[in-house]
């Protein structure tokens, strides 16, 4: 795993894109960056044992380099599940699908506001939704809950905003200090902030959970957060 150091040097004037270089060391850029991570990798392999049914197909959208792709296909171990991992990032499903070249697992590279959900049981958006267009976001969650079977569920983690001023900045605040305990200098921090400005638009809680009813799903639940990170399950 290559260590991130991108933002060392001044680059990514343009804006945060995940390109060659950001696939290149995103691995280690998300274990340093999002507090809580690897649990919640465990955790959707315990939800894909959990709510998986079989005959069903699972989704990872937004798959990345495929970590929560292998988390649902472990967890579904034993049930005849179709397990299919969708990204927009031709280096991201590049790297994707040399990492899960011996898996059975679909890997396609493409947008996922637009890709079909069908035939469903679990389907995964992890630190995803943040990244699509505010205007987009409810047509996906949509499409995705009409694609579900009844009892299917959305696992969705995401990094969230405050809607009081001062426990916003002060959950910043413990962000940034978790990733200086990961190594990352204050100019690391300030350059990558810089980057994701407009790019990662974060939304509150109560917003997230307004949309997923508004979706049509019947239930959504916090279940795990860590300073301003949050995941949640949402029940069709």
């Amino acid at each position: 795993m290559s260590r991130d150091a991108i933002y060392i040097d001044k680059i990514h004037e343009n804006g945060f894109t995940f390109d060659d270089r950001v696939a290149s060391v995103f691995a280690d850029m998300i274990s340093r960056s999002v507090p809580g991570y690897g649990q919640t990798l465990q955790m959707v392999e315990l939800l894909a044992h959990q709510y998986a049914q079989e005959n069903s197909n699972l989704y990872d959208l937004g798959c990345s380099l495929g970590a929560a792709t292998m988390a649902l296909s472990r967890g579904a171990a034993g049930k005849q599940c179709a397990i299919i991992a969708v990204d927009n990032s031709p280096a991201m499903v590049e790297r994707c699908r040399e990492m899960l070249k011996d898996e059975s697992v679909e890997i396609i590279c493409g947008d996922i506001v637009e890709a079909g959900i069908e035939n469903a049981s679990v389907v995964v958006l992890n630190f995803v939704l943040q990244f699509v267009e505010k205007s987009q976001r409810l047509k996906l969650l949509t499409k995705i809950c009409d694609g579900l079977r009844p009892g299917g569920v959305l696992i969705l983690s995401e990094k969230i905003a405050f809607e009081d001023a001062d426990e916003n900045l002060r959950q910043i605040e413990l962000h940034e200090a978790f990733k200086r305990a990961q190594g990352y200098s204050d100019m690391e921090i300030s350059r990558k902030r810089t980057a994701l400005e407009n790019v990662l638009i974060p939304e509150t809680q109560s917003v997230h959970h307004a949309r997923l009813r508004e979706a049509g799903f019947s239930a959504s639940y916090t279940w795990f957060q860590c300073f301003n990170f949050a995941s949640v399950i949402a029940i069709k």
